[in-house]
């Protein structure tokens, strides 16, 4: 009931507001018909509506033909000396120390040195582990598990090398209590060997 008389109220001032005019909207479109009202040009512009003699000619070129100067300021070898050094020949001998830092490609040498591990091929694990520490230095998976493959391939003086990387990367991490048994135990293991 409540709802049909609120309809019906609607209905009956939009009828109202349509039959009255409205005197500002009369006076809008008696203005609107004196002077028509332009609207604004929002298309781009475009090259070929280009007068190009309303262009400015300071000699400046937009195009990709303009030459940028690339030498360094005249004080540049003063403020800057070594500057210089930063900047060799992809060939030269010391852009040969260099290698690519890769954590991704690490990861996955070590994915699959830990598949090689599990079957029991720890020369090809431990070439995945050596590859796995050469895109990333001092990761200390890599370095534990290169440990443990040195082991097991019977190869004590680097397995307890590797352990001791290991613990200097992480001392307290999840591994450095077996690779501090691991290194007594190889310890141990040299010295009896050598009496």
């Amino acid at each position: 009931m409540l709802l049909a008389l609120l309809i019906s109220g609607s209905v009956a001032v939009c009828a109202q507001n349509s039959s009255a005019p409205d005197s500002t909207s009369s006076k809008s479109k008696e203005s609107s018909q004196s002077t028509p009202a332009r609207s604004p040009n929002l298309a781009p512009p475009r090259s070929d509506r280009v007068d190009a003699s309303t262009l400015p000619d300071d000699g400046q070129s937009s195009s990709k033909s303009t030459q940028i100067d690339l030498t360094p300021p005249a004080d540049d070898a003063k403020a800057h000396p070594k500057s210089s050094d930063i900047l060799m020949d992809e060939g030269s001998a010391e852009a040969a120390d260099t290698h690519p830092w890769d954590p991704h490609k690490a990861a996955k040498d070590i994915e699959v040195g830990d598949f090689y591990f599990k079957k029991k091929n720890y020369s090809a694990a431990e070439s995945r582990y050596r590859e796995a520490l050469y895109y990333k230095d001092n990761d200390a998976i890599a370095t534990y598990h290169l440990a443990l493959c040195l082991e097991k391939l019977d190869r004590p003086g680097e397995a307890r090398e590797q352990y001791g990387n290991y613990l200097k990367i992480l001392p307290h991490g999840p591994e450095a209590e077996n690779a501090k048994k691991a290194i007594e135990r190889l310890k141990t293991g040299a010295e009896k060997a050598a009496k």
